[in-house]
């Protein structure tokens, strides 16, 4: 069966031409734009805390990190997402609104976002070929689940209280820890 297109097809340059200009955030996904809610201070001090800890390794290196308003381009099915969280490691990703080539993308979880972090965007992050971690991060919960790219697939795991996950990327090793990523976090 032949792909249709949307009834009012946005092309990838036409979305991000708009995206400068919006006040509100859009997502892509083949021609469609959907409008992302804002997130509350705990998915905010949650993604602050996960990327103050990849950022205070990251000074002076060949990285950078982006919070939350900066897209991850997905080529196989043209998609754009904002991730919470985002390191690049790859001088060559140097437009100023996107990134194509990143090397770990973490999502935190709220009760509206949770099944298109786990399933949709973990469908799209994956054919990326520099990705190497996702992460995903729960906001309701003490519970961080990653991915790890293998030789043999993709591995999974849970991060438990005490732990901490090593990431390595092209110049980068940082040890990210379950108690600093849930660091001055109050539950209800």
């Amino acid at each position: 069966m032949a792909k249709t297109k949307p009834l009012l097809y946005i092309s990838p340059e036409e979305y991000i031409e708009g995206e400068k200009l919006s006040e509100i955030r859009h997502e892509y996904i083949d021609g469609d734009v959907f409008a992302m809610a804002g997130t509350s201070k705990q998915h905010n001090r949650i993604a602050l805390n996960f990327a103050f800890l990849l950022r205070s390794v990251s000074r002076g290196g060949p990285c950078e990190v982006f919070m939350g308003d900066v897209k991850a381009r997905i080529r196989q099915g043209e998609r754009f997402y904002y991730p919470d969280v985002m390191l690049v490691c790859d001088g060559d990703d140097s437009d100023a609104y996107y990134a194509d080539n990143p090397c770990l993308i973490a999502e935190v979880l709220s009760e509206s976002t949770k099944a298109i972090d786990r399933r949709e965007k973990w469908l799209a992050y994956r054919e990326i070929p520099s990705l190497r971690y996702y992460l995903l991060v729960d906001s309701r919960q003490t519970e961080i689940t990653w991915f790890r790219r293998a030789k043999s697939g993709w591995e999974v795991g849970a991060l438990a209280p005490g732990e901490s996950l090593t990431v390595e990327c092209p110049g980068y090793r940082a040890e990210l820890g379950f108690t600093e990523i849930y660091q001055n976090i109050v539950w209800p």
